[in-house]
């Protein structure tokens, strides 16, 4: 949930009994003002001649409501206008913030359907329960007496408390049917499969919760915009937890049976040995996200990831966002002036261009967006990947495999020998493959490639510290992107900082960029929280992005003067802006914070 439930409910004179009627509710639009009475005669007109067994809520969203100013009324807006009207708290429910096993302990499923409740939050001496018919109350009584706890009631939507109440009790049963079914020795049942070939009945009776729940798993990731799902064995419970725009969230806590299960269940689907528990492992699935109005969803690809620890095996699922290798520049964050210069990179016919970052930056997506551009039928793109993030059709993708002694420089090696136009390599890790990299570059070929630096300039200096020779770097190297991920503002809810606040904003601002000059428009604005953002007042990422393109003075500097910061000043004089200077930009414009900029990237040098 994301509302403040404590807050004392807003006294109203409305007074009524019963289940709520769309005719009531239009009436109240029009004293309240939030309707014209144009509007209310065409609203009445409109759904007297549309039959419907839908709640009235859903019933005005339905056919549209319009505020004076003409934006439309969907149900959450008129949720949240109605509660106020009702003496009760408004609470879109929100997933990651219910105790499922808790909730679902307060009442039955069919008990909360057939009442159009759901509970949200069990406290030591309360329990808040949803409802969308806020004047039918005459089983309060009885939850009061069945749970010993006063009911507070609060008001959602009822698709909401449809959805959920189907969601939370089935994920509580398989919960509780995997504990049961599988008790100490749930993990047990997998293994006797793999190594004794046990009958599929007795795998079905022990897995059948276990399905259900890993598939509820998947489908609360993908609805809540998550990119890696982490389980993780602790003393006492299992933890699965979401990161979502680069923070983690907790989901839920399961018995240790039950995330030993789970662990077991994904191995079998990502085709990794499901005995083996004390060396990491790496596998893929393939699954959908689910679909609207019953159409197909889109495909989703997930890479596991698995490592012994002191209580068990965790397990990361990262997720992979089906549409960003179809990203473009602007959508990847890159402002004008830089995306023409990666445009102009992109189409050179040989060199290498080096993307540099910490773990986590966006190296990958960036170099995949690009690559799927460049992948037309005409040309031949290959990559060497540890692992292969995301399989595409358009690529010919080779893992790297250390134990058959496949590594970044055998594979290149081999990939010279197979026609290429286009070539990425996962990493430069050593020397071999930086030499290897710069031989394919001057045999007429375009490489792609990823460095661990700070910024761009560092990168030159790295393949230095490798062993490769300045008039090589400069023979091969086109160009150097550095990038940072920042959260963005969530554009629902944030706020315009006041002139006092900006005043102090834009001070801070031009300190952080010294001994560039911030100038232009300022129009920064603040996080606050609502419930489409969870309340942490950011929704997504965006790149930042620091770009050096290879000069003859560059070159120069590079043969004569091989220092970093000879060669920033060098990347400075011509047109690479520093990540800070980027970020300074982009916090000006209103779309991150100063904070984010600060957390994510080095300091500007002169």
């Amino acid at each position: 949930m994301t509302t403040n439930l404590s807050a004392e409910p807003a006294q109203t004179g409305a007074v009524t009994t019963g289940p709520l009627d769309w005719r009531t509710l239009v009436g109240w639009m029009r004293e309240d003002a939030l309707i014209t009475a144009e509007e209310a005669a065409r609203t009445v007109a409109r759904c007297a001649s549309a039959q419907s067994t839908l709640h009235p809520l859903q019933r005005l969203a339905v056919v549209g409501v319009c505020r004076p100013d003409g934006t439309v009324l969907d149900i959450e807006a008129l949720t949240e206008w109605l509660a106020p009207r009702c003496g009760l708290v408004y609470v879109r429910i929100d997933p990651l913030k219910v105790d499922v096993a808790r909730v679902a302990d307060v009442m039955s499923a069919a008990y909360a359907e057939r009442h159009h409740v759901l509970p949200v939050q069990v406290g030591p001496a309360e329990v808040t329960v949803a409802t969308s018919e806020p004047f039918v109350r005459d089983w309060v009584p009885e939850v009061e007496r069945q749970t010993r706890k006063s009911v507070r009631l609060a008001l959602a939507s009822p698709e909401d408390i449809k959805r959920y109440t189907g969601e939370f009790f089935a994920l509580a049963r398989s919960v509780r049917a995997a504990s049961k079914s599988g008790g100490q020795n749930a993990m047990a049942s997998f293994e006797q499969l793999v190594e004794l070939g046990k009958s599929n009945k007795q795998l079905d009776a022990n897995d059948q919760g276990v399905v259900q729940v890993v598939d509820w798993l998947w489908q609360y990731a993908f609805d809540q915009r998550a990119s890696d799902i982490h389980l993780e064995p602790r003393r006492e419970q299992g933890v699965i937890r979401f990161r979502i725009d680069g923070v983690l969230h907790p989901v839920y806590q399961v018995p240790m049976s039950v995330l030993n299960a789970m662990t077991a269940r994904i191995k079998l689907l990502g085709r990794m040995d499901v005995v083996e528990r004390r060396r990491p492992q790496d596998g893929r699935i393939k699954t959908l996200r689910p679909g609207r109005n019953g159409a197909r969803g889109d495909e989703v690809e997930m890479r596991l990831s698995t490592l012994p620890t002191a209580f068990g095996e965790k397990l990361v699922m990262r997720i992979f966002d089906p549409d960003s290798t179809t990203k473009d520049l602007a959508a990847l964050g890159f402002p004008p002036s830089d995306a023409q210069r990666w445009e102009q990179l992109m189409r050179q016919p040989h060199g290498i261009v080096l993307v540099t970052g910490p773990t986590g930056s966006g190296k990958t997506t960036t170099l995949y967006a690009t690559l799927k551009r460049l992948a037309t039928e005409e040309v031949n793109v290959s990559t060497v990947e540890d692992p292969i993030e995301m399989i595409e059709p358009s690529f010919n993708q080779t893992q790297v495999q250390p134990h058959l002694e496949l590594d970044f420089a055998q594979g290149l090696r081999a990939l010279m020998r197979q026609d290429p136009d286009i070539i990425m390599v996962g990493e430069i890790r050593d020397l071999a493959t930086a030499e290897m990299a710069v031989q394919a570059a001057l045999t007429g070929h375009l490489v792609f490639t990823t460095l661990h630096t700070n910024d761009a300039p560092s990168a030159i200096m790295r393949l230095m510290e490798l062993g490769v020779p300045p008039y090589l770097i400069n023979a091969t190297v086109l160009g150097v992107l550095a990038q940072r991920l920042v959260r963005t503002l969530c554009p629902a809810c944030r706020e315009r900082e006041d002139e006092a606040s900006q005043a102090a904003s834009r001070a801070a601002l031009e300190e952080l960029v010294k001994p560039w000059q911030v100038s232009g428009g300022y129009k920064p604005f603040r996080p606050v929280g609502c419930v489409d953002c969870r309340m942490t007042g950011f929704r997504g990422r965006m790149g930042l992005y620091e770009l050096l393109v290879v000069t003859e003075a560059f070159k120069d500097k590079v043969s004569r003067e091989p220092k970093l910061e000879a060669l920033r000043r060098q990347a400075v004089a011509d047109g690479m802006r520093p990540l800070r200077l980027g970020g300074a930009a982009r916090v000006a414009e209103g779309r991150t914070t100063l904070d984010e900029v600060l957390a994510s990237t080095p300091p500007v040098l002169g």
